[in-house]
This record gives structure tokens, C-alpha cells and sequence, in this order.
């Protein structure tokens, strides 16, 4: 192989290197959004869930005092 086929190889690698590495960040970036936005919500449900929950002024009952009384 002469040294001319050994450079257009080379250099067709790196195009496909260099798509592949464009897609991969593309990719990260997606992924990266999608992590924002499910931590989001998260942050979304966690405030819904800690105002749905009743006053725990009450700080002597635990959850023992709930169970019905024929367990």
C-alpha cells in the first residue's frame, strides 16, 4: 500500500470519526435535556406530594398508631 491509499484512508476515518462524534454529542446533549427535565418533575411531584401530606405537627403519632386495631 503506497503512501497516497495510506492518507485517503486515513483521512476517510476520520470523516467517520468525526460524524461519529458529532452524533454522539448530539446525542449527550438530548439525553442531558431530558435528565433537566425529568428532575424537574421531579422537584414538581416531590412539592405536591409534601403539601398533599397532613400536618406532622402531631409529632407523637407514628405510623404504629394508624395500623386498625384487629392487626
Amino acid at each position: 500500500m503506497n503512501t497516497e491509499d495510506r492518507l485517503t484512508e486515513l483521512e476517510v476515518k476520520i470523516a467517520f470519526q468525526d460524524d461519529l462524534l458529532d452524533s454522539l454529542n448530539n446525542t449527550i446533549a438530548r439525553q442531558q435535556q431530558q435528565i433537566d427535565l425529568l428532575q424537574q418533575q421531579l422537584r414538581l411531584v416531590y412539592q405536591q406530594f409534601k403539601a398533599a401530606q397532613p400536618d406532622s405537627g402531631n409529632s407523637g403519632s407514628s405510623l404504629r398508631d394508624e395500623i386498625p386495631p384487629h392487626y
